[in-house]
């Protein structure tokens, strides 16, 4: 049976008289890698705010474990990791102290904080550079930066916001393989991208948004024998047919 980790009801959102997210539904099961996928103007970026707790909805419930996030959010905050895609570091410190720094935040001290400290830098390859700055890192190394700030503290759902932008095919590589342990490790995933072939190697689940409209939610190789029957072979021609764009067109 599968279990509701997070669950969207009915979300709604304007900006300015224009309405971002209409009438979206959401549920993300344990063990999930989402992938979550749009055009731009979608709505992806409002939703991911909103999931994050830095944007409050017009209408709409968010559940985490079946209890109402309006009613308070400390937990969920402690049981959420999230990567953006703009890189939350700081260039003028060391690789160790970012680390510490962010996995501060969610109470850990002493022993503990060092030990994870630790373990989020050997995960992703950075434990030899951790007293070098960012300011000397490659783009993949500060990718990889950006994602042990954010698990350092053991997230159960994590949001990856375009992981990969910006770096080399090997950068990418390795963060699809970190991304591939911590999912094997129990960690649930949202992730975004704009590279198909991310989506389609590590997403078990596709949920597909255009406009603030949801055009599809259905576990991925549901989804490629829904369309395969109507022609379409394989999740960027979908992408393109049920949207007008292909989704690498889309990159910066």
């Amino acid at each position: 049976m599968k279990i509701p980790v997070l669950e969207v009801r009915n979300l709604s959102k304007k900006y300015g008289g224009k309405e971002i997210i209409t009438n979206q539904n959401l549920v993300v099961y344990e063990g999930d890698i989402l992938g979550f996928i749009g055009p731009n103007g979608a709505g992806k970026s409002t939703t991911i705010n909103i999931l994050t707790t830095l944007v409050e909805p017009d209408e709409g419930t968010i559940l985490f474990r079946g209890k109402d996030l309006t009613g308070g959010s400390r937990n969920f905050k402690r049981a959420l990791g999230v990567v953006p895609q703009d890189l939350a570091i700081y260039e003028d410190l060391s690789a160790y102290d970012n680390v510490r720094f962010f996995c501060a935040l969610y109470g850990s001290k002493g022993a503990e904080l060092k030990e994870r400290v630790k373990q989020a830098l050997l995960f992703v390859g950075l434990w030899d550079s951790k007293n070098e700055t960012p300011s000397k890192f490659s783009g993949g190394m500060k990718r990889r930066l950006n994602i042990a700030c954010a698990i350092a503290h053991d997230p159960n759902l994590l949001i990856m916001d375009e992981p990969t932008v910006g770096i080399d095919p090997q950068s990418r590589n390795k963060i699809m393989e970190v991304v591939k342990t911590l999912h094997e490790n129990g960690t649930t995933i949202i992730y975004t991208s704009h590279y198909m072939e991310e989506i389609e190697s590590l997403c078990n689940r596709i949920f597909l948004m255009d406009r603030g409209i949801v055009l599809e939610d259905l576990e991925k190789e549901t989804l490629k024998e829904k369309y395969k029957a109507k022609g379409y072979a394989n999740l960027e021609e979908i992408f393109l047919h049920l949207t007008g764009t292909k989704l690498r067109d889309m990159e910066g």
